[in-house]
């Protein structure tokens, strides 16, 4: 029988609350938290290229230096902390790609569902949990905050992504989760726990 922990991923429009969850389910599990993109040394170089303030990438640059992030978070991370029998749970992951660089900047979906098998070697969640918010709710949760050059965006690209999320959750119940993120912290928590105890997870 394996000991391999378990993997989780929050997924969202920026300002849904991710990184809040991710450290209430490790605190819950005794797990193992993570993020994309940045997760490693070469990562947060990349992240730097991808968010900061220099020459921004063109789309599709943009999306491979996304699944080169993503393939060494798993193979230097993920992967080895699973094999530890240790829980992990990262904020973001696969479907943020397919959301902000599918959906968003309104790449061919069926290449970056491609791009991600490679990045992955065919890793998947057991589940993925979208914390589902309004683009105004979490543009007003934003408003104090620096943004990065992602969430700069405007003309309607969060609305698509939200949007994108919707779907990709909608297509594949048996893995995703969708909660009210407009809720308070403790009852978007009591949903996470309550799905994953339906599951068996």
């Amino acid at each position: 029988m394996s000991n391999r922990g378990r993997f989780f991923v929050f997924e969202g429009i920026d300002g849904c609350g991710k990184t809040t969850q991710v450290e209430r389910l490790v605190m819950a599990r005794d797990g193992f938290s993570s993020f994309e993109p940045g997760g490693t040394e070469l990562g947060q170089a990349l992240r730097t290229i991808l968010l900061g303030t220099g020459e921004p990438p063109v789309p599709m640059a943009e999306a491979l230096l996304m699944a080169a992030d993503r393939a060494q978070h798993v193979a230097q991370v993920i992967e080895p902390v699973l094999e530890r029998g240790i829980d992990v749970i990262s904020d973001r992951h696969v479907a943020s790609t397919i959301a902000y660089q599918g959906y968003g900047r309104r790449l061919d979906l069926a290449a970056l569902e491609t791009l991600n098998l490679l990045a992955t070697q065919g890793l998947v969640a057991d589940l993925t949990i979208l914390l589902d918010l309004p683009v105004e709710v979490a543009e007003e949760r934003r408003r104090h905050d620096d943004p990065d050059r992602l969430e700069s965006l405007a003309d309607g690209f969060f609305d698509r992504v939200r949007a994108g999320y919707l779907e990709i959750a909608a297509a594949a119940p048996g893995d995703w989760v969708v909660i009210d993120a407009a809720q308070e912290p403790d009852a978007v928590e009591l949903a996470v726990l309550e799905a994953l105890a339906e599951r068996g997870l």
